[in-house]
């Protein structure tokens, strides 16, 4: 006889999670090296939106999404958003497999303009495997040291676009 566990209608998958996209507060734990207790880290992952993350003081910040087991990735997707101040921002993201290491998938730098370029949106299609970690580390601006990094929302998928990758 062969036997299945499955979820009861309504209930959360952390596969099936928004269209593809992995539940992390299911299956990873994030590191964060600063947070303003008004915009906490969660809200970043949430499929409900929220206020997004901000550091609790300037200069570069790391967030990091350590996975409980490790998984297959396809897709990653972030989004800032910065209407207050203009500045330069680069961020880095990396992987780390299980095995050890890290390797850098992108490092990119975008201009915050309040007048004009408000949001940053990147949606990565990447094929990694036996992936125990991601790193985000975020210069909030390259230019001026007193300047605090903002986070909207970061996705973390094991489809393309709803198709198995």
């Amino acid at each position: 006889m062969r036997k299945r566990i499955v979820k009861p209608r309504g209930a959360s998958s952390s596969v099936g999670f928004d269209d593809g996209w992995l539940n992390l507060s299911e299956i990873a734990t994030v590191e964060v090296t600063s947070e303003d207790d008004r915009f906490p880290i969660e809200t970043v992952f949430s499929s409900d939106g929220g206020p997004g993350w901000r550091a609790s003081h300037p200069g570069e910040q790391m967030i990091r999404i350590v996975f409980d087991e490790p998984v297959a990735v396809c897709r990653i997707r972030l989004c800032f958003h910065e209407t207050e101040s203009e500045r330069t921002q680069e961020f880095s993201l990396s992987w780390c497999p299980a095995t050890g290491g890290s390797t850098e998938i992108v490092r990119q730098r975008w201009n915050f303009s309040p007048g004009g370029s408000t949001t940053e949106f990147e949606d990565y299609a990447v094929s990694l495997e036996n992936v125990s970690a991601l790193e985000l580390w975020i210069q909030p601006d390259i230019n001026r040291a007193d300047q605090v990094a903002t986070l909207d929302s970061w996705r973390v998928g094991r489809f393309r676009n709803g198709i198995s990758g």
